[in-house]
């Protein structure tokens, strides 16, 4: 069966399969949309989170550099492999690099935070990823938003 014919839950599975980012540096709990321009995806902070125990104690606060992480994992990662997927290519020759990000953070994310991401394909061409992306806290509260771009590259 391709992937074009697979429904929505076997899609996610295909695409987390893949995904070079595992536990404890995976920020994709679930792709709710996937389309070739669009991709929202969510991921709860837990509290027993690795970075908590310093970033900082008394007062925790989800590094920005994990809030890109997680933007980037589901954003442009999660959406070349959908891309390349849904193309015929096979994403399991390829890993998607990250290679640049213009981002503003406007609120802190805590434990326990659920956030949402959504990205938008600007640009899919041999190979390289173009995307705007932007996060949501639990009440929709726009937490960060920017341009990543990344390249899918041969294993």
């Amino acid at each position: 069966m391709s992937y074009k014919e697979l429904s929505h839950e076997e899609k996610v599975a295909r695409i987390l399969a893949v995904l070079p980012q595992q536990h404890p540096f995976r920020y994709v709990d679930n792709l709710t949309t996937l389309d070739d321009n669009k991709i929202v995806g969510d991921y709860t902070f837990r509290p027993d989170e690795w970075f908590y125990q310093g970033h900082f104690p008394g007062n925790p606060i989800t590094p920005g550099v994990i809030l890109l992480e997680c933007m980037a994992q589901i954003g442009l990662a999660a959406m070349a492999i959908h891309l390349f997927f849904n193309s015929d290519r096979d994403p399991n020759e390829r890993i998607t690099l990250f290679q640049s990000a213009n981002v503003d953070f406007l609120s802190p994310i805590r434990p326990g935070d659920k956030v949402t991401v959504m990205g938008e394909k600007l640009l899919f061409k041999m190979g390289k990823i173009k995307c705007d992306v932007q996060m949501r806290v639990n009440d929709e509260t726009v937490v960060a938003r920017g341009t990543l771009i990344g390249m899918g590259v041969k294993k």
